[in-house]
């Protein structure tokens, strides 16, 4: 008689997979947006693991790129955990991105070779040219 019970594997839900990749700014000194997605996180962490959202963006290990696709100006965070379910990440279009932290409004420009890749990827950006 076997009394030992086999524990099955439990499956991990996406959602909750998604939320262990999340990742949000280590301090709040320094903090910076990504000029597509919003996603807030400091210079450090943009050069270090670059836009979990963006990485054709290619930050990781270059200051350089990893400065001209995030700014400092931006208004207000919105911290989502789970973006599909969040009201809050659908009225930011952010419902299709990973859990985070996210600037409510970004302000920026892109470098023209940058914006010419993006509209030819059919990809949207949140950053707005300053008024």
């Amino acid at each position: 008689d076997d009394d030992v019970e086999e524990e099955e594997e439990e499956e991990v839900p996406q959602q909750v997979s998604d939320l262990a990749n999340a990742q949000s700014p280590s301090h709040m000194r320094g903090i910076r947006a990504c000029k597509r997605c919003g996603l807030l996180k400091t210079i450090d962490q943009f050069i270090k693991d670059g836009c979990e959202n963006c990485p054709f963006l290619e930050m990781i290990d270059n200051t350089e790129k990893a400065s001209s696709c995030t700014t400092a100006f931006f208004e207000g965070q919105v911290a989502v955990m789970d973006p599909r379910e969040s009201w809050a990440a659908r009225w930011l279009r952010v419902d299709g991105f990973l859990p985070g932290v996210y600037a409510i409004s970004v302000v920026g420009q892109w470098d023209r070779d940058t914006e010419d890749d993006l509209e030819g990827r059919g990809l949207r950006w949140r950053c707005r040219p300053p008024t």
